[in-house]
């Protein structure tokens, strides 16, 4: 480490344990922890609302498919070209498959000759949340035949936390770094990929700031859950998880790096980013949902 005052200088290795054919990743762990967050948290909401709890080993699982197929295919807004010009079977696995191409890899139990298991890398948070409300749409007409916004004002709690771990992953990674930086924790990232530019050059920690944001957030949440009454006004909770979760992201970008193609950006050029241009339906969905709220209030 250097001088605090100059430059924080990190090069963490993102493999937590390698065996070879199988690498564990520190950003794949942190997904691990995202969820199993959620599902504790979630325990005790239901007991709290005097819910059947066995309704969560099915909730976990529709989140976890929503949410990790939607990521993946998120991420082709900012990584279509990598993709479009490959064959659709490569294309596929690529995206659906937690592997990563290494030509001198060996086949994976016997399939899958050139790729390693690496985990899922490229996760996009706007695919994530699609999947997810989409998967929630799903679960929710199955299993507990309420209003929709029952459900996701209580699954907006279990969000932040992990959202917060998986930005420490990014962090671990040297990825989604931040622009450059001369505050006294700016991070050189002596790991970065070439394609954000020098190594040297330190940055602002854009991964950490989030990540602080979205704990602030859960405790917010959690007060306005435990404390008052506003879980009775259906979408409260969720329309406010939104506004605060994407207006986070939306000025955090300013101090990001751009990531992937950015066509989106490319195409409207309108000064924004992907990361921000994607957010801000999200937020004003979330302030619509928020301010009709009242027009949903149920009693238990």
């Amino acid at each position: 480490m250097t001088d605090l005052f100059l430059a924080i200088t990190w090069n963490a290795d993102p493999v937590m344990l390698d065996f070879g054919f199988l690498k564990i990743h520190y950003y794949s762990v942190c997904w691990i922890i995202a969820f199993v967050l959620g599902w504790y948290i979630m325990k005790n909401i239901l007991e709290t609302d005097k819910q059947d709890v066995k309704i969560l080993d099915p909730l976990f699982l529709y989140a976890f498919i929503g949410v990790i197929v939607g990521a993946r295919l998120g991420e082709l807004f900012y990584n279509i070209d990598h993709y479009q010009n490959m064959p659709i079977s490569d294309a596929l696995i690529q995206i659906f498959l937690p592997v990563h191409p290494n030509p001198n890899s060996s086949a994976i139990f016997g399939l899958l000759q050139g790729y390693e298991f690496s985990g899922f890398r490229g996760l996009a948070s706007h695919g994530a949340a699609l999947g997810f409300l989409l998967s929630a749409f799903l679960f929710n007409r199955k299993y507990l035949k309420k209003n929709l916004f029952w459900l996701l004002d209580r699954v907006a709690l279990t969000v932040p936390l992990g959202g917060a771990a998986i930005r420490v992953g990014n962090f671990i990674n040297s990825e989604i770094v931040g622009t450059e930086s001369n505050l006294p924790w700016a991070v050189k990232f002596e790991r970065l990929i070439s394609e954000y530019g020098d190594a040297d050059v330190a940055r602002h920690p854009s991964q950490l700031y989030e990540a602080i944001c979205y704990v602030i957030i859960f405790f917010i949440l959690w007060r306005i859950y435990k404390k008052t009454n506003r879980k009775y006004q259906q979408g409260y909770l969720f329309g406010l998880f939104f506004t605060l979760l994407w207006s986070v992201r939306f000025f955090v970008e300013f101090f990001k790096e751009n990531q992937g193609d950015e066509f989106v950006a490319q195409s409207l050029n309108i000064g924004l980013n992907n990361g921000q241009i994607l957010s801000i339906p999200f937020i004003l969905l979330g302030i619509y949902v928020m301010m009709t709220s009242k027009n949903r209030t149920y009693q238990d």
